[in-house]
């Protein structure tokens, strides 16, 4: 596919070059989702639950780690905010855009948005400084998670709001298309989970404008590349939210910590 592919606009219903494009990359694109100056909005109000969680010492949110890490003056940041929709009203309000419906027909019935579990509406931070730690994730699935708990693989995409303007050399999210329809063995074995960060020949940068849209299936193979720029070039910011199906299962301030997450660098 080299390293361009179509990206869509989202209207009221998925359409059917949208749906068959999906199902044979197990991604797809949207440009325009949200405003520049929603984005800007989005980007202050993650700053006052920052302030907060900072103040607060803070070290889970629902019974997941908060990554905490060093900005480029050195002063700290939170690099991985788990339920920020629970913990400031913008983002409350950005996961009842109704456009959010029209994407879970992507799975199709009994789909809905995880706002309440896994891990919610996750901010991701990055920025590569000379302190920097989280500046990326060695190649992974989602659907990892499902079998480590022990239940049978369920249905489950990626949803990608981007708040930054990404090029290939300012690091993102790498994806190989097509992966998600691999057997249960290529999942588990096809590469070393998080260890592996080498770049694939079939692999397809996302690149995003700040505002666009991106799904990915939990079962597609992926990773996050790091930024070959170093400083305020290399700031780039992403919203991740689930659409899943099967058992409702909400997260609560005494859920536990799952075994995997107390190695909170594993996780995006």
């Amino acid at each position: 596919m080299g390293n361009s592919y179509i990206k869509f606009a989202l209207g009221n219903t998925i359409t059917t070059e949208q749906k068959y494009f999906f199902n044979k990359n197990g991604f797809i694109h949207f440009k325009n989702f949200i405003e520049p100056e929603t984005v800007k909005d989005i980007i202050n109000a993650s700053l006052k639950v920052q302030k907060q969680w900072l103040e607060e010492q803070r070290e889970k949110v629902n019974g997941i780690p908060i990554k905490y890490g060093k900005d480029l003056d050195g002063s700290p940041i939170v690099q991985r905010f788990a339920f920020v929709n629970q913990h400031h009203r913008l983002f409350a309000e950005l996961a009842k855009d109704p456009r959010f419906e029209v994407l879970l027909d992507l799975i199709g019935p009994g789909a809905r948005l995880g706002t309440e579990e896994k891990d919610g509406m996750v901010l991701n931070h990055y920025v590569n400084g000379h302190e920097s730690k989280f500046t990326q994730m060695g190649w992974h699935t989602d659907g990892l998670r499902d079998i480590f708990h022990g239940q049978k693989l369920n249905p489950m995409l990626n949803v990608g709001i981007h708040l930054s303007k990404l090029t290939p050399e300012q690091g993102g999210l790498r994806v190989l298309p097509g992966t998600h329809t691999q057997s249960l063995y290529q999942m588990l074995f096809r590469k070393k989970y998080f260890l592996d960060n080498k770049a694939d020949a079939n692999e397809m940068a996302i690149t995003p404008q700040a505002g666009d849209l991106t799904i990915h299936d939990g079962r597609l193979w992926h990773r996050v590349a790091q930024s070959s720029v170093i400083g305020e070039e290399s700031r780039r910011r992403v919203i991740y939210l689930p659409i899943i199906a099967g058992k409702y299962e909400p997260k609560h301030e005494n859920s536990p910590t799952a075994f995997y997450q107390r190695f909170a660098g594993l996780v995006k």
